[in-house]
């Protein structure tokens, strides 16, 4: 994919989020810097199959508090099949909620799926063959 799509992906992607795109790179790698408050700071290296550069994306953040957070998207790039970038950064916005203030969505949707859900009894069974008259 060109790098200036990337660049456009990234930043409609910030619109629904705190996060901001503060610096794209497509010098020396192809690189997008995301901020957010309170001091969330992470880096995408995006890939290049074109010159021969990285295959798979990459996230990073250089603030040791920020770190521990991206191991969720990192073990999901790392897994089986080819990611895209949204696919990347809805990961990564998926680990920083804590940091975020925000509720875990993981949670919430596993709760939402089951107040919905009522029990219902099981019907009794009646034996083959044998009349219950």
């Amino acid at each position: 994919m060109e790098f200036k799509e990337l660049v456009d992906t990234a930043e409609k992607w910030c619109s629904g989020n705190p996060f901001d795109l503060i610096f794209a790179e497509d010098v020396d790698e192809r690189r997008l810097d995301f901020y957010a408050e309170p001091g969330i700071s992470f880096y995408v290296l995006c890939p290049d199959n074109l010159t021969g550069g990285t295959d798979n994306f990459h996230v990073w953040s250089e603030s040791e508090d920020c770190l521990p957070f991206l191991q969720l998207a990192q073990d999901y790039i790392s897994s089986c099949g080819k990611k895209t970038l949204l696919e990347v950064l809805d990961k990564v916005f998926r680990s920083f909620r804590p940091l975020l203030g925000l509720p875990d969505i993981d949670d919430d949707a596993f709760d939402q799926y089951h107040a919905d859900v009522e029990e219902e009894p099981e019907p009794d069974h009646q034996q083959m063959g044998v009349s219950q008259q």
